[in-house]
């Protein structure tokens, strides 16, 4: 029997592998000191993996192209895992080195301390990896840390014109990082850490900054307020919902997943970040990274808070503030008067009165 041709994923991930332990408490202790872990979860880390997990679980096709894994138990957790997960690629396994491990610790503020392992000979072995899936996808991700070793990948899915995600998060201060990796991007996510205290100025120079390397403009993450997303003149915010937090580990990660699912979908601007911030939203409200049904992340996204805002002269300008200043000014107020004026001068013209006899 013939085999069947597997289809290219509409989602590759393009990072680090490696097996997750997420604790979950009330509060992160004091130094030397202890706390008790209510819940511990297990999963397939980095933001790459999550993602195409993530997206899998609202019916995406994704795919994963990753960093060798360690020939052992935690090695082949994660191959499981992904098999598991329906996300398509082979991982490698080697016997020089064990499968690196990372620890996440969360608390219930959605605060999260993490510990992992990312040694340039793990790093390395993307530089091998096989790139032929990504001929045929409709996205791919990766992130700025995994450094140099995503450069050859942007360029491949350059050369089959797949769109290219990269999370920047506070790597938009380097210019010689956004030189080498914004130039090669589609979609920009970055943190502004001083927006997400309401003030504006970062998110004007991270504006300006990508401008100048990329062909489209950024999306921009603010973790506390909400986000803010710019393509060409439009411009979009979108302010978080309060919600009780419990596990912030994979938030960001949560976030780019509903933005990707959006994009894939070919919803509009606005509708796909109040996704993202609503599945984002609702993911820290429980330990773990299992999604939300995609009908319960929509139903929170129609209620978030947004306003619609103009980008010029380096300033940011919200349309309704826009418009009732022009309501407001001279020039528009001396039409109005002209107008009512021109009105009042004409007579009101009333129907003439047809005769009963006329009608047939």
């Amino acid at each position: 029997m013939p085999s069947t041709k597997q289809t290219s994923p509409a989602y590759i991930g393009f990072g680090m592998l490696t097996p997750v332990y997420i604790m979950a408490l009330d509060k992160l202790p004091k130094h030397n000191t202890g706390a008790i872990v209510h819940q511990v979860s297990e999963y397939v880390y980095d933001d790459a993996a999550i993602i195409a997990c993530n997206l899998r679980q609202w019916g995406i096709s994704t795919g994963m192209i990753g960093t060798a894994v360690g020939d052992d138990l935690l090695g082949h957790y994660v191959a499981d895992t992904l098999e598991e997960m329906g996300v398509q690629g082979k991982v490698r396994f080697t016997k020089k080195y064990k499968t690196p491990l990372e620890v996440n610790v969360s608390d219930k503020l959605g605060a999260r301390t993490y510990f992992w392992q990312r040694s340039p000979e793990i790093l390395s072995t993307l530089d091998t990896a096989d790139l032929s899936m990504l001929k045929g996808a409709k996205l791919m991700y990766v992130d700025w840390y995994d450094g140099d070793h995503i450069i050859r990948a942007m360029n491949e899915a350059r050369r089959h014109n797949v769109p290219v995600f990269l999370n920047l998060e506070h790597g938009h201060n380097d210019p010689a990082i956004m030189e080498k990796f914004a130039s090669r991007a589609t979609i920009c996510q970055a943190v502004t850490d001083a927006a997400q205290i309401g003030k504006k100025a970062p998110c004007f120079q991270w504006r300006r900054n990508y401008s100048r390397q990329a062909s489209r403009p950024p999306s921009s993450r603010w973790q506390v307020r909400g986000c803010m997303v710019v393509q060409d003149d439009e411009i979009v915010r979108i302010y978080a919902p309060k919600v009780k937090a419990v596990d912030g580990s994979g938030a960001g990660a949560t976030f780019s997943s509903g933005f990707i699912y959006a994009y894939l979908k070919k919803w509009s601007l606005e509708e796909s970040v109040r996704f993202a911030i609503a599945a984002a939203s609702l993911k820290v409200t429980h330990s773990g990274l299992k999604m939300f049904p995609v009908k319960d992340i929509k139903a929170l996204a129609s209620t978030l808070r947004v306003d619609r805002m103009v980008y010029r002269d380096n300033r940011f300008f919200e349309i309704n503030k826009l418009i009732s200043q022009a309501q407001d000014s001279p020039l528009v107020q001396e039409s109005k008067k002209f107008a009512e004026k021109l009105l009042s001068k004409k007579r009101p013209q009333h129907r003439r009165k047809i005769k009963k006899s006329m009608v047939g």
